[in-house]
């Protein structure tokens, strides 16, 4: 079974409050679904049109547990605490088995 990853860089923060209070809930929130973070604002080398804001990058055992993270209860909690305190591209995408 392949795996699942959420990856997100974030082009802005324009409220770091709100990210701080995004990410007290949005940890708890992850490994309560299976994730475990593999990456978070670690040296990044941006090349063509990228951005070095920061990126985040969390490792599921599957692609569907992905998914169901990002769309439990506790997860979307967080998402409202951080409400437009950032800009940020977000994907859930699946690994080669």
């Amino acid at each position: 079974m392949a795996k699942g990853y959420w990856v997100s860089v974030y082009r802005a923060i324009s409220d770091p409050e709100r990210l701080t209070a995004y990410n007290k809930l949005a940890g708890p929130a992850v490994r309560a679904g299976g994730g475990r973070l593999l990456s978070r604002n670690g040296r990044v080398v941006a090349h063509e049109a990228g951005i070095t804001e920061r990126v985040v990058l969390i490792e599921f055992d599957s692609f569907e547990q992905a998914v169901a993270a990002y769309e439990s209860e506790a997860y979307q909690k967080a998402l409202v605490a951080l409400s437009d305190g950032v800009e940020r591209d977000f994907r859930i995408i699946e690994g080669i088995e």
